[in-house]
């Protein structure tokens, strides 16, 4: 059988709340599972102990019997220092938009003929006195 570790939404519409439960990996997000771990409350402050409460050692005796924790319940089991944190690659999340790079080089543009300018009276200046 295919265990997971994983989130199962409740509470009402635009308020969500979360039970963290071992289920078959086929049974659906919300239906059959096989024992509730713990909660999470999203709507709770980040720093609140109450957002995420869990049953570490019944999460520890599941991921031993082979279960295997979904991104977002490894992330927390990674802040409750259960698991060790797992390098993420995310190679679009530092990527500018299209804008923001056309915005980019007319700045870079800009400050190169700003210097040009600048360099170019000075340049004058050397020559003039150099003549003098």
């Amino acid at each position: 059988m295919a265990m997971k570790i994983r989130l199962a939404r409740g509470g009402s519409k635009k308020r969500p709340f979360y039970r963290i439960v071992a289920a078959d990996s086929r049974m659906p997000r919300d239906g059959r599972f096989i024992e509730k771990l713990g909660t999470y409350n999203p709507l709770l402050p980040k720093d609140s102990e109450d957002r995420v409460k869990m049953n570490i050692e019944r999460v520890q005796y599941w991921m031993g019997e082979g279960a295997q924790p979904t991104d977002r319940v490894a992330r927390m089991l990674e802040a409750a220092g259960v698991l060790e944190k797992t390098e993420r690659n995310n190679p679009k999340k530092g990527e500018p938009g299209t804008k923001a790079k056309e915005r980019a080089e007319e700045k870079a543009a800009k400050a190169a003929e700003a210097t040009e300018a600048a360099s170019a009276p000075a340049e004058e200046e050397a020559v003039e006195e150099a003549a003098e």
